[in-house]
């Protein structure tokens, strides 16, 4: 009679001990407090940077040969047009040698002559035998370099009459002159700048812009200019040209921003101020330690607010000084863990107590 109540209490004992291990594994995990932060975008809506406004194409018109300079009828803020002379040089010295060219060109070509009837004379000779065949190619090679004497003096009259021209200097194209070089009897030397001339026309911003550039600092990318003393006057514009390097003493580089159809009241020289296009300022950031790299992608964890827990999502982002631009694989506004991320579990419970800045 024992026997069955010794069974039925070690049914129960085995009973209870596993109703005790189903509690004890499906007991839930506890919640973890962490740091997150709210991925807001960033926008900068303040000045980017000052710079002027200066032209696309401009030249530094010289001479070509040395020379005492004999007017320079041009000054700065003069508008000149195509081929109009802006400067000339003595040409006594070019005038001469084209003359002293041209007295050698008639010098070679009278030699020619000559060689030319002494080789006839030797042909007519020679077939009577009253001359040697010797004497018939030596006038023969007479004529041949007579020629080329007259060939050599005819280049060094043409280079004679160019370097006659080289004394005027005139504009290459239509513009506005912002610069002078030499003045009235002064000797210049070839190359050196005479005067220098803009094409007005088509006009850009150059400013300095630092690393706190809250975007990347790519070609094309837009800004509004406007300038200093006239903010409401505003042009459209995108980078043409960035700077290889920063400038070793302010880290600032040098970006020129061409302008869309600049008013004219952008004149040349002018200050100017540069902002980011509309909406180019707001992007999306997080700290480096926010960010899981696994299997050759970006991930976070994102935490649902209604739930409290978490999920793994993957991003897209450039990895940048200030942390993780995002690019894409993340809405503005959502929560994200940044610190502890590689000790949570998808659906683990958080606890979140105030942000981390970003």
């Amino acid at each position: 009679m024992k026997r069955p109540i010794i069974m039925i209490v070690g049914t129960l004992a085995t009973a209870s001990l596993l109703a005790g291990c189903q509690q004890k594994t499906s007991a839930p995990e506890p919640v973890r407090p962490v740091l997150s932060t709210l991925a807001k975008p960033n926008s900068d809506d303040g000045t980017v940077a000052v710079g002027v406004v200066e032209p696309r194409y401009k030249t530094n018109i010289g001479f070509r040969v040395l020379g005492r300079l004999t007017s320079r009828p041009v000054y700065v803020g003069d508008i000149v047009k195509e081929g109009q002379i802006i400067g000339t040089i003595d040409p006594t010295a070019l005038d001469l040698a084209v003359r002293a060219a041209k007295a050698q060109l008639a010098k070679a070509e009278a030699q020619l002559a000559t060689a030319k009837a002494t080789e006839e004379r030797q042909r007519t000779l020679i077939t009577s035998d009253a001359t040697t065949k010797q004497t018939l190619d030596n006038a023969e090679q007479a004529r041949a370099g007579a020629e080329a004497s007259v060939a050599q003096e005819q280049a060094s009259l043409t280079k004679a009459i160019e370097q006659l021209g080289y004394a005027q200097i005139k504009a290459d194209f239509g513009g506005v002159v912002t610069a002078v070089g030499a003045e009235v009897g002064q000797v210049v030397s070839p190359g050196q700048t005479v005067v220098t001339v803009a094409r007005p026309d088509i006009r850009e911003a150059v400013v300095d812009i630092g690393e706190d550039l809250p975007v990347p600092l790519d070609v094309g990318l837009p800004f509004t200019v406007s300038l200093q003393l006239l903010p409401a006057v505003q042009v459209e514009g995108r980078i043409r040209e960035i700077a290889p390097q920063a400038d070793p003493v302010t880290r600032l580089r040098r970006v020129r921003i061409a302008l869309a159809n600049p008013p004219e009241s952008f004149r040349l020289g002018a200050t100017a101020t540069a902002k980011l296009g509309k909406d180019q300022g707001k992007v999306l950031r997080l700290p480096v330690s926010a960010v899981l790299a696994k299997d050759g992608a970006d991930f976070v964890w994102v935490v649902d607010q209604s739930t409290s827990t978490v999920s793994l999502q993957k991003i897209e982002g450039v990895s940048e000084q200030s942390g993780i631009r995002v690019t894409g694989g993340l809405a503005a506004g959502a929560r994200v863990v940044t610190a502890g991320i590689h000790s949570l579990k998808p659906g683990q419970h958080v606890r979140f107590e105030q942000d981390q800045e970003p």
